[in-house]
């Protein structure tokens, strides 16, 4: 039996669970620095979550009340899974092979350590680690491998026959662009003059400090940017960073100031393309279909996204391939 697990940072399940869950965003030092000593990380964490909860609650509201990403990974682990054990496509060398998808996430339930005692309660030998973030960065696949492998060392896992792999980034895989493309086509075809639209290929931002200490992340945001250009037709594209939270400098230029500089520009039609993001979550259903776009249409701008892949044929598929190519690294 292959297990697959899947990892993602979570979301509050209710608007009550919104204040913890931004606690255990801030708490962690691996993907925001507060400038603090860490010992005081925690307590500075419950005073920022405290004051920003009233105001996070009311986006959440906004969009149905609750994170909708625990609903979607569940959907992309299920049909995963069905991929793998019926998909002509994917032949292996031992046609015994069965799998089993796990999720955990970060800062939410099911939490990554429930899931890894889950799988080795299942008697699951053999495991492949695949993080739902594209695009390698300490801050989100760097440390969400640091659960886990806490967690293995804790129930030890790495002192057993336990055979696992960490997939550590899929940015430029095939089918992920392919995916990719295919949703920027579609959203093209919302407009009736495509030729006259601007693409902003919209990502996480990251704390600049971790490209200065030799981060990956732009440079397979830049590559799979790269791949998708040569899938599509020409384009006028710009790249820009969103989600900035804490007092550290970020990853500029902010989309919002690109839109701004379009729409300055004479721009009138603007597609969003959320690079670094494979499910919705508060950054698309939030800070792009509400904040950007009203802010968009106040400067006269029409301003339309591509769908999110969530569970896209195309991209369950290409999760697929990546879990098939890795196989051998099991042995």
């Amino acid at each position: 039996m292959i297990g697959v697990l899947l990892l993602n940072l979570g979301g509050p399940d209710s608007l009550e669970s919104v204040r913890t869950f931004l606690f255990k965003l801030f708490s962690d030092r691996d993907i925001i620095k507060l400038p603090v000593p860490s010992f005081l990380q925690r307590g500075l964490a419950w005073t920022i979550a405290t004051l920003r909860s009233k105001k996070v609650t009311g986006y959440y509201r906004m969009i149905g009340g609750k994170s909708p990403i625990l609903d979607i990974t569940r959907n992309q682990a299920e049909a995963l899974e069905r991929f793998l054990k019926t998909d002509s496509r994917l032949q292996t060398p031992d046609s015994t092979l069965s799998y089993k998808v796990y999720f955990g996430m970060r800062y939410s339930p099911p939490f990554i350590k429930d899931m890894v005692k889950k799988i080795m309660d299942d008697g699951i030998n053999k495991v492949i680690v695949l993080p739902l973030f594209p695009h390698y960065s300490q801050a989100t696949t760097g440390s969400s491998f640091k659960e886990v492998k806490s967690v293995s060392d804790e129930i030890g896992v790495h002192g057993s026959e336990v055979r696992v792999n960490y997939i550590e980034s899929w940015y430029d895989h095939p089918k992920y662009i392919d995916a990719i493309s295919e949703k920027i086509t579609e959203g093209l075809k919302k407009f009736d003059d495509p030729e006259k639209v601007k693409v902003i290929f919209s990502a996480h931002s990251l704390p600049k400090t971790f490209i200065d200490k030799g981060d990956p992340y732009l440079r397979h945001l830049e590559a799979t940017i790269s791949g998708v250009l040569e899938r599509v037709c020409p384009i006028s594209w710009h790249l820009g960073f969103q989600s900035r939270s804490g007092p550290v400098k970020w990853l500029e230029p902010s989309t919002d100031k690109v839109i701004d500089r379009l729409a300055e520009e004479g721009c009138k039609k603007i597609l969003i393309v959320p690079i670094s993001f494979v499910s919705d979550h508060l950054e698309t259903l939030y800070e792009i279909d509400i904040l950007y776009r009203k802010m968009a249409e106040e400067k006269g701008v029409v301003l339309k996204r591509t769908e999110s892949l969530n569970a896209s044929p195309k991209f369950i598929e290409a999760l697929g391939e990546i879990v098939l190519t890795n196989l051998g690294r099991l042995v």
